[in-house]
């Protein structure tokens, strides 16, 4: 497997975490092989995309990484619980009777937070989304994309280390999920996180990305480990540069390559 892109040593966030899988394997009771003696490293504090076709692993790789699954070979020690791991899915999944702020301050409602301490970090977490027009809103007067914010939000509220996204904006139109795009880049610079995040989008990866990994389809093999050479700043008129052209290019030949 070709090196990982590391981040210099020194201006590593001392709060991410660093992941090492080796030889990881999972098949399902059906038979279906999703994984199969797989290799991985993330440094602390990297953005990488996990891109591929439909069904090819990249979830279940995901949910190996949250610990969500166990895998049947090789060695992987997920984060502990202390580390600070939260996990984005598709469906935004909020309470349909809780408010905005209620579901937001949920996980620290069940890590026993005092009262006052969870509301002010949950107003902070829903400001940095750009939500706090809708703390008192229900999940049924929101938007798909004001969902996801607020999915987002609730993700943030905990301060994680690490980070999971499974293909979250993958339902939202095209601007509204370009918008995502730019806030989740803003809060990862800010909160100095590993980031993982699966999608099926070329552009998605090459956008969010210091590195993207395309996967071949099931059993999921590494098919390119590619530095994503664009600027650390970038807002969405990069999409439109010959630069960026360039990298999405990288990435749907690795993918052509790996469904041959």
């Amino acid at each position: 497997m070709p090196s990982a892109p590391a981040l210099d040593k020194a201006s590593a966030p001392a709060t991410a975490v660093a992941l090492a899988l080796r030889g990881i394997g999972r098949t399902f009771p059906t038979g279906v092989v999703a994984v199969e003696d797989f290799d991985l490293d993330v440094p602390a504090g990297q953005f990488l995309a996990l891109l591929g076709p439909s069904g090819c692993g990249k979830s279940t790789l995901l949910r190996l990484i949250a610990g969500l699954d166990v895998p049947d070979a090789g060695r992987f020690d997920p984060p502990p619980p202390t580390t600070g791991l939260a996990y984005v899915f598709q469906d935004a999944h909020l309470l349909p009777w809780r408010t905005v702020l209620g579901n937001v301050a949920l996980p620290l409602e069940l890590a026993g937070v005092t009262d006052e301490q969870r509301q002010q970090r949950a107003r902070d977490a829903i400001a940095q989304v750009g939500l706090t027009d809708a703390l008192d809103r229900y999940p049924a007067q929101l938007s798909g994309g004001m969902r996801m914010r607020a999915s987002l939000a609730r993700a943030l509220v905990t301060e994680p280390k690490l980070l999971l996204l499974d293909e979250p904006f993958a339902a939202l139109d095209e601007i509204t999920r370009q918008q995502l795009d730019e806030q989740l880049r803003r809060l990862w610079h800010q909160r100095a996180m590993t980031v993982i995040f699966v999608t099926h989008s070329i552009g998605e990866a090459a956008f969010l990305a210091q590195r993207a990994i395309v996967l071949s389809p099931r059993p999921a093999r590494i098919v390119l480990d590619h530095e994503v050479a664009l600027p650390d700043q970038r807002s969405m008129e990069l999409r439109s540069s010959p630069a960026f052209a360039a990298q999405t290019g990288v990435l749907f030949a690795a993918l052509q390559r790996g469904s041959q």
